[in-house]
């Protein structure tokens, strides 16, 4: 065998070489090759590069030899002599994590111990992590809600969608269907309202509130009343915490949504409405 090969026999009997490196006292594989001398050139490009001085943006000199994740672990062993399993490059007090040579997402170093054992997927164009079982979506892990739109939900700060550093998020709203907004008045320049839609078939606007929380209520009130004709759709509810459930009731009860919404009845003819700006 060329250095740096040894091959396993698969379930259905068939030879598969694989390549590995030691560094350090430790064992790293490689991954598995079609044949000895694919195996052989990716432990020579590994062996290379950890002589090299190239940096994580270089992948191109490597691609035809080692996959792209195994580059970036190498690299980090290399400077920084941690090895992780997954596509992580520590830096001074927070760490990339590079989804693609193109395509690097920025953490704090507190969350390093997640990550290193919690492969980013992709999906749709969603990210997530498979944890215990469940695909948790990337977002909702740093409070952005599924569905939730930048900018008017949430916004990176420093523009960067992929810099996931908690001083880069800001929630505008934590609850779902509210936009908070300053509404002119005759008699106060400038008042901090909430304004509450729902999508139905189309954004339509529920109403606008002067508080948050019956706001945040007012949306709930609107997917029980939407669900009682569609009752197939799936609306999340937004959940208020430290409110009794007597003064939620009581709050419930008394807010005033929109005609139309509330027109959501079984009997009730289903009719044309534009959504509402």
């Amino acid at each position: 065998m060329l250095p740096g090969v040894y091959t396993v026999k698969r379930k259905d009997n068939t030879i598969s070489y694989r390549a590995s490196l030691t560094c350090s006292g430790r064992h790293i594989s490689l991954g598995s090759y079609p044949d000895e001398d694919t195996a052989h050139r990716a432990y020579c490009a590994a062996k290379d590069l950890m002589e090299s001085k190239a940096s994580p943006g270089e992948y191109s000199v490597f691609e035809d030899s080692l996959p792209f994740d195994k580059f970036i672990s190498l690299i980090n062993l290399r400077d920084n002599g941690v090895y992780f399993a997954t596509p992580i490059y520590l830096m001074r007090r927070f760490f990339h994590y590079y989804l693609s040579p193109d395509e690097i997402m920025t953490f704090d170093a507190e969350d390093l111990f997640y990550f290193a054992r919690h492969r980013i997927q992709r999906r749709g164009g969603r990210l997530f992590v498979s944890d215990y079982g469940m695909q948790v979506t990337l977002s909702t892990r740093y409070g952005i809600r599924p569905f939730s739109v930048e900018g008017r939900d949430h916004e990176f700060l420093n523009g960067d969608p992929l810099d996931f550093r908690y001083e880069n998020i800001r929630i505008i709203s934590p609850f779902i269907g509210v936009t908070p907004f300053f509404k002119k008045s005759e008699t106060i320049p400038m008042t901090l309202s909430y304004k509450v839609r729902i999508h139905v078939k189309g954004y339509y606007t529920v109403g606008i509130f002067s508080d948050e929380i019956s706001a945040a209520i007012a949306y709930n009130k609107a997917v029980d009343h939407i669900k009682l004709r569609y009752s197939e759709k799936n609306y999340g509810q937004n959940f208020i915490e430290d409110l009794p459930a007597k003064e939620y009731a009581e709050i419930y009860t008394g807010l005033d949504i929109s005609a139309f919404i509330k027109s959501f009845d079984k009997n009730h003819p289903t009719g044309t409405c534009n959504p509402q700006n």
